[in-house]
């Protein structure tokens, strides 16, 4: 089924003037300002710009398999009628460990005028990560940047302004939208959230959230947990995704068709359990308890000695146990706690969600096992199916078609 790269592709030498600026085009725009652009901050630069510079700077291309999608996905927009010569503004990204900030922006010349301000999600620094977890209990410092990033835009621009993000971004493009002067709401045309988590609950009922809720539009794929935590927007589209589970926060694995996304009529009923259970899990623990558990889960984090969660994702064998280690070492008041809030969890509907968001150190209430071992035991189970499956096929083949096969020396090994 066609996705985002597809739609660029295929659609792509349609001026804005024939076919007009939709949701798609939204997406790729969010998806464009997760690749680096430190180097260009403060300079103007077109899509195919960047993405000359970006191929002779990274000339062995990205390492990350979001990133190399993302790549793709510019040069597919770089040859592309439709966004080749829109112009990139006003980049920011803003990381500080210190205040346990990320904030990440860039603002696109549409060519009918208008401006699109794009925040970026959560990227692979810790303090992105922390960041993200303190939004359950607490104003974040990204939130106000986006404010202020909004404000300033609209204060060098007099015209029509769109905002939009995936994942955290889309949550910063709500929030934005609902906190910035009723003056520069009034210029507002759409917020677009791409499985971003929601806004709180004072935002959600303010009367400055209320005046742009129609301009408001939120799509999340059928399984999301993402873009269901904290409160949420009454009225969101469901997206059909290609993959499954948590891998739907993709946008890159979201169906698009006929120029638009093709849409469910709800979530799966197996996500919609889980997300009203986290939901409940969120809203029955203290603000204590969850600054108590974002305090664990990154002091925990930290045992990898590095700036972001990369090695985690690199490594996992091996970071896991540094992750057990750190679990540990904590003082027994601490672990006895953060078992006490992970059991309530687990005794709740969202014990998969929660397999697949937490670290697995924190997963057994009942007895802390290595999560290395697990995983290695499990690639050995199916090496052995795979490896048994090989000798079956191999076994037809001498059966099947044996004037083929001159002997065992010329099957493939």
């Amino acid at each position: 089924m066609p996705n985002l790269l597809d739609y660029v592709q295929s659609l792509g030498q349609n001026a804005f003037s024939d076919l007009p600026f939709s949701a798609p085009d939204s997406l790729a725009l969010t998806q464009i300002v997760y690749l680096p652009m430190e180097t260009l901050q403060g300079q103007s630069v077109t899509i195919s710009g960047l993405y000359t510079h970006l191929a002779q700077t990274y000339p062995d291309g990205f390492t990350d398999t979001y990133q190399k999608k993302r790549y793709r996905l510019i040069q597919a927009c770089a040859e592309s009628d439709r966004f080749a010569s829109i112009q990139i503004t006003d980049y920011i990204n803003h990381i500080d460990p210190h205040q346990e900030t990320q904030f990440c922006a860039a603002t696109f010349h549409l060519p009918d005028g208008g401006r699109y301000v794009a925040f970026r999600g959560t990227d692979l620094t810790i303090a992105g990560w922390k960041e993200d977890l303190n939004m359950s209990f607490m104003r974040v410092p990204a939130q106000r940047e986006a404010v202020c990033y909004v404000e300033k835009t609209a204060a060098a621009y007099h015209g029509p302004l769109l905002l939009g993000g995936h994942s955290k971004g889309g949550h910063l493009a709500l929030f934005a939208a609902a906190h910035v002067p009723a003056a520069v709401q009034n210029r507002l045309i759409r917020a677009y959230s791409f499985d971003g988590p929601g806004v709180d609950e004072d935002t959600l009922s303010s009367e400055a959230y209320e005046h742009i809720k129609a301009r408001v539009e939120s799509y999340i794929p059928q399984s999301s947990v993402v873009g269901m935590l904290l409160c949420y927007h009454p009225v969101y589209q469901v997206v059909r995704s290609n993959t499954i589970g948590l891998l739907q926060h993709d946008a890159m694995t979201w169906q698009i068709k006929n120029g638009s996304f093709e849409t469910l009529p709800g979530l799966d009923v197996s996500a919609h359990v889980t997300d009203e259970a986290l939901r409940q899990w969120i809203d029955h623990l203290s603000l204590e308890d969850r600054r108590k558990l974002t305090d664990t889960v990154f002091y925990i984090v930290s045992a990898l000695d590095s700036d972001t969660v990369d090695p985690l994702m690199q490594d996992f064998p091996a970071s896991s146990r540094k992750l057990f280690n750190a679990f540990r070492k904590l003082d027994p008041e601490t672990r006895a706690h953060t078992r006490r809030i992970m059991g309530d969890l687990f005794s709740s509907g969202a014990s998969e969600a929660a397999r697949l968001l937490l670290p697995a150190t924190m997963r057994n209430t009942s007895a802390i096992t290595q999560p290395a071992t697990q995983l290695a035991e499990h690639l050995k189970e199916r090496q052995a199916r795979v490896k048994e499956k090989q000798e079956e096929i191999r076994e037809r083949l001498r059966e099947k078609i044996p004037k083929l096969i001159k002997n065992d020396g010329d099957l493939p090994s």
